[in-house]
């Protein structure tokens, strides 16, 4: 079944509670949390204490992607704030191998991510052990960007892949990803969308989730 992870990168962080229970009213799986330092990307969001803050707010799945340096000095901290998996960028994590086995010990899903312009068979190796592999269709940093679309051939190579390597992993996007083309992604072999602007940047946050959630059923 489609997993829909509403994203709060989006979300009014005065009332972090109230959007994410509208969210969830609309039928939102997982909550995806989108943890940026100004180093690895060109932009600083949150850490560990909005993610507290989720988890006090939802029972509902925290899908926290670290889009930060060196992730493995921070796991522990996100693990104590209540995530449930736990997202580091291949490009980030020098040791990636070592850093799933951090993750996967304190008891969370483990998974990976890649930009836009890095291959997913650089991953030929790790995704035997990962719970998702997470296709950025945008350049990390920002919300509310146009989908990138030769995304759409990552997502059917990483398709190929996990049927050629007897893998379980889940196949993520993250990035530009709208009623108009949610289908279209789907379609192409994706589980899990981590949506954010779609959901969060009107009143009606209910309905929209509702929305996207009746497009992927």
């Amino acid at each position: 079944m489609a997993i829909l992870a509403t994203s709060i990168l989006s979300a009014d962080f005065s009332n972090i509670s109230e959007q994410i229970r509208l969210a969830e009213l609309g039928g939102a799986d997982w909550i995806h949390c989108d943890v940026m330092d100004g180093q690895f990307v060109p932009n600083i969001t949150f850490g560990p204490i909005i993610v507290k803050a989720a988890r006090k707010s939802t029972k509902l799945p925290l899908d926290v992607h670290l889009m930060i340096k060196d992730p493995s000095k921070y796991i522990d901290e996100f693990a104590k704030a209540g995530a449930n998996r736990i997202i580091v960028h291949q490009e980030a994590a020098v040791h990636l191998n070592r850093v799933v086995n951090q993750i996967k010990d304190l008891g969370m899903k483990a998974g990976v991510a890649i930009n836009p312009s890095t291959p997913v068979e650089i991953l030929e190796n790790i995704l035997e052990y990962v719970d998702s592999l997470l296709i950025m269709s945008v350049n990390p940093g920002f919300g509310g960007q146009v989908f990138i679309s030769n995304s759409f051939a990552k997502i059917r190579k990483a398709v190929e892949m996990r049927k050629r390597l007897s893998a379980n992993f889940l196949i993520e996007i993250d990035g530009g990803v709208d009623k108009l083309n949610i289908k279209l992604v789907k379609d192409a072999g994706v589980d899990v969308f981590a949506i954010g602007s779609a959901v969060f940047n009107n009143d009606n946050i209910t309905a929209n989730t509702t929305e996207l959630k009746n497009i992927i059923k």
